[in-house]
């Protein structure tokens, strides 16, 4: 598969255009090579995923989470922010990430997340396309609700709010707990995010809205899958790999 193959599909698939202003969407570290055998699939490049790639003889990292947020004034192989970037370059190994544009496109983490989480009728919160609002079949106590997240995402969840019946749902992949004023505002029983801070539960309970945190690789994992049948409708012919790379966090034995 030639890379402007990718690069093309990519573009159909999520719009550079609906990344927000401070993300790092696209070839992020370019490759001689034109033609891709091989495709390593991940949440993160980290320097194991980097590692994976160079073992399973890939040409290329496809990521959701891009590398060089901000500006570095130097590669070094000791700094992590630039460790996986230089031993991309030194093995001849391509990088492209789609991250917000991801995010906000249709068939995207949070639409995937609806569609995992038996979310109906689910619609965008605000221009971006970001947020994405819905409701359950029919309405379930709130605790059997978080146990339904913890199943279909095969992950551990921290709620916070009351026991209630909830039928209607925001969601956000990733880093989502700031956004609980759109949740009362669409009249959300819950948001489901990945992460959420101390003063964010607090003042959400007040507003209404109930949450639950199922950790941001969880959240935002799911979309790898749909991503790769989604390339290869497109006619991307390359071999994609999931990696095997878990979240940096556990839970201790």
């Amino acid at each position: 598969m030639k890379l402007e193959k990718l690069l093309s599909a990519m573009e159909s698939i999520a719009p550079r255009e609906l990344a927000f202003d401070f993300d790092n969407p696209g070839l992020i570290v370019g490759t001689e090579k034109k033609e891709l055998e091989r495709v390593l699939v991940a949440l993160d490049c980290t320097i194991p995923v980097v590692d994976e790639a160079i073992r399973l003889g890939c040409d290329l990292v496809l990521t959701h989470h891009p590398l060089l947020f901000r500006a570095v004034k130097r590669i070094s192989p000791d700094d992590p922010v630039t460790a996986p970037v230089y031993k991309l370059i030194r093995n001849g190994v391509g990088m492209f990430a789609a991250h917000t544009n991801l995010d906000c496109a249709e068939g995207g983490v949070n639409t995937t997340l609806c569609r995992l989480l038996g979310i109906k009728n689910e619609k965008p919160v605000e221009p971006e396309g970001l947020l994405r609002v819905g409701e359950l079949e029919e309405s379930m106590a709130f605790s059997a609700f978080a146990k339904k997240v913890e199943a279909v995402l095969h992950t551990s969840v921290r709620i916070a709010g009351p026991e209630k019946q909830v039928k209607r749902i925001m969601v956000c992949g990733g880093s989502g707990g700031s956004e609980y004023p759109f949740a009362a505002a669409e009249g959300a029983d819950v948001l489901v995010t990945g992460e959420v801070k101390h003063n964010e539960a607090i003042e959400a309970i007040h507003a209404g809205v109930n949450l639950i945190a199922a950790g941001h690789y969880e959240t935002e994992r799911v979309v790898l899958e749909p991503l790769v049948e989604r390339l290869k409708a497109l006619g991307c012919e390359a071999e994609f790999i999931i990696s095997e790379a878990e979240t940096p966090l556990r839970i201790p034995e």
